[in-house]
């Protein structure tokens, strides 16, 4: 039992003893803070908007969740249902 109380004296004098590496916890807060700028890519077509026109020709939406959305981006049902008639 002597050797495996050696080992943990031993190991206990390392942990409060050591000394903490510095590096590494500078470069993790260097990693963490979120970025100054933000890229941001405008697009003609919202993929939110085509995919939930396109759902919409294949069932019936029973809570029109996004019915605010598509009148926010320019959309609406009318124009849905005038391509449907091409």
């Amino acid at each position: 039992m002597s050797e495996k109380d050696d080992l943990e004296r031993k190991l206990s004098e390392m942990l409060v003893d050591g000394e903490m590496e510095q590096g590494d916890r500078i470069a993790k807060e260097i990693r963490e803070i979120s970025p100054k700028y933000e890229i941001r890519i405008q697009t003609t077509m919202d993929p939110i908007v085509e995919e939930t026109l396109r759902y919409r020709k294949i069932g019936h939406e029973l809570d029109d969740r996004y019915d605010k959305y598509l009148e926010r981006a320019g959309k609406n049902l009318n124009s849905q249902k005038d391509s449907d008639k091409d």
